[in-house]
């Protein structure tokens, strides 16, 4: 029982820096200049303002429940409390039934966010070629420093007087770089990282579930094996 208490509170403290992470996480994706720029400029018909907001409030979720199982199990440890053991034990398994179903979402639809985020880019681009929009312009010139590109491939024409007006002077030298391209290697290297803290986390939250189980029957049927080994003298 004492590798037990040990092994659940290296775990609780691994949970809880791993929900701290996903907050942390959440925080820079929602208010990151990257995707704040993209989510700001997208139309109500894009689905990435969406998927930009509800990603934030499910991390936040997310990692408040992890941190409160951590608190709960370390908790139960100290104290060897069934109610707070069963509580801990809870708190994982809610977390793990929502880490699942974001790791099957980041699988299943990364195409769609990556779309959202580069149709983005096209509108902003081709109004800015049409000339339809003067304040369109401006955006697009924040798009090309923040992601430090510089215009893209289009099929209609010679595009170097839109990027000549929108590209910053320090990225002259990358005229005619694709910056939907950049674009997608960014959102990769951000998914990437976003889908090993999602596989460390369910590792860690299954542990986590059976450490506490295993705790509370621990602690039951030593509770019951006190009174039972119990003799009073005459």
């Amino acid at each position: 029982m004492r590798t037990t208490k040990c092994q659940l509170l290296v775990t609780s403290l691994c949970v809880m820096l791993l929900g701290l992470s996903i907050a942390t996480l959440s925080t820079v994706t929602h208010y990151g200049l990257h995707f704040t720029l993209l989510s700001n400029i997208s139309l109500e018909s894009n689905s990435y303002r969406v998927i930009h907001h509800a990603a934030f409030y499910f991390g936040i979720c997310l990692s408040m429940t992890l941190v409160l199982a951590a608190l709960l199990s370390s908790a139960a440890t100290v104290r060897e409390s069934q109610l707070l053991t069963a509580m801990g034990f809870f708190c994982f398994a809610l977390a793990f039934c929502g880490l699942i179903p974001a790791a099957c979402w980041r699988y299943t639809h990364s195409t769609e966010v990556e779309d959202s985020m580069m149709d983005v880019y096209d509108l902003v681009y081709e109004e800015v070629r049409r000339n339809t929009s003067s304040f369109r312009r401006h955006e697009l010139t924040a798009i090309h420093e923040a992601f430090l590109c510089c215009g893209k491939h289009s099929p209609f024409g010679d595009t170097a007087n839109v990027e000549t007006k929108t590209c910053p002077s320090s990225q002259a030298h990358s005229v005619g770089q694709d910056c939907l391209q950049e674009i997608r290697d960014f959102l990769k290297k951000h998914m990437d990282f976003v889908s090993t803290l999602l596989g460390v986390a369910i590792g860690f939250t299954v542990y986590g579930m059976i450490l506490t189980s295993f705790l509370w029957f621990s602690i039951h049927f030593s509770s019951n094996l006190d009174r039972k080994g119990k003799y009073i003298l005459r």
